[in-house]
């Protein structure tokens, strides 16, 4: 099986706004990214709590 190109994808993204039209796919898309951003921030979060914690407990 050969990877995807350029004309495939367009063709897939062309029938996807077909199906579930423009607004409901840039809504899907936003929230996607919203979703990867909170993801990456939640992540950043535990390795900031995971830094101190061990540095507060050194120095108690």
């Amino acid at each position: 099986m050969g990877s995807l190109g350029t004309t495939e994808l367009i063709l897939i993204l062309a029938v996807v706004v077909l199906l579930f039209g423009v607004g409901r796919v840039s809504r899907v898309g936003g929230e996607m990214g919203s979703a990867i951003r909170e993801f990456r921030k939640g992540l950043k979060g535990d390795d900031e709590k995971n830094e101190t914690t061990p540095a507060d407990v050194r120095n108690k």
